[in-house]
């Protein structure tokens, strides 16, 4: 198994910390990784970007120029990043910041309604969290309770008081595209 991801959004969205998160839960588990950090001019409100690789083999190199998967959580990460995706790959859109439909060229194409669901939950800056259980959820790539267990790990320990609310974040994020069984 092999992964190669591009997440991408403005700085404040959590791009960073989901890589950090599928980082810290692929080492959990045994499998090789990668994170490295971009950021645009500005880290709240430019851009920002990570690449995150996961992989049962070595990994040569923590660049990606082509990844197999993207997760994005806004138009101009989209404008971006979309057209590197290599075909057969699949890309995971924020649907409540990018409205119109998206199709892809030869890819998987998931709308997640990111940000509708964490300001249901309450907390509009956890719409991260349920972009990432959502794509936890269709590619299997870490298991949930991976996830679960490494958050207290990657979130600083004086935001421990939001780690429940990422916990359901996740949870709704996973229920999107499976049965919570497997849980």
């Amino acid at each position: 198994m092999k992964k190669e991801l591009i997440i991408a959004g403005f700085g404040g969205q959590g791009v960073m910390f989901m890589g950090k998160m599928l980082a810290h839960s692929g080492m959990k588990e045994g499998l090789e990784v990668t994170w490295m950090p971009s950021y645009g001019p500005e880290m709240r409100g430019g851009t920002a970007h990570c690449t995150v690789k996961i992989s049962t083999e070595r990994i040569a190199s923590p660049f990606c120029s082509h990844p197999d998967t993207l997760l994005v959580m806004n138009r101009p990460s989209l404008e971006k990043f979309q057209p590197r995706v290599r075909a057969g790959g699949s890309m995971y859109y924020n649907s409540s910041m990018i409205e119109q439909e998206i199709s892809g060229q030869e890819i998987d194409v998931a709308a997640v309604p990111a940000n509708k669901i964490a300001e249901e939950l309450g907390n509009p800056r956890i719409a991260n969290m349920v972009m990432l259980g959502a794509y936890i959820a269709r590619e299997e790539i870490v298991d949930l309770m991976t996830i679960n267990n490494s958050l207290a790990a990657v979130l600083p320990e004086e935001k421990h008081n939001l780690i429940d609310i990422n916990l359901e974040a996740l949870k709704r994020g996973y229920s999107l595209y499976t049965s919570l069984e497997k849980s």
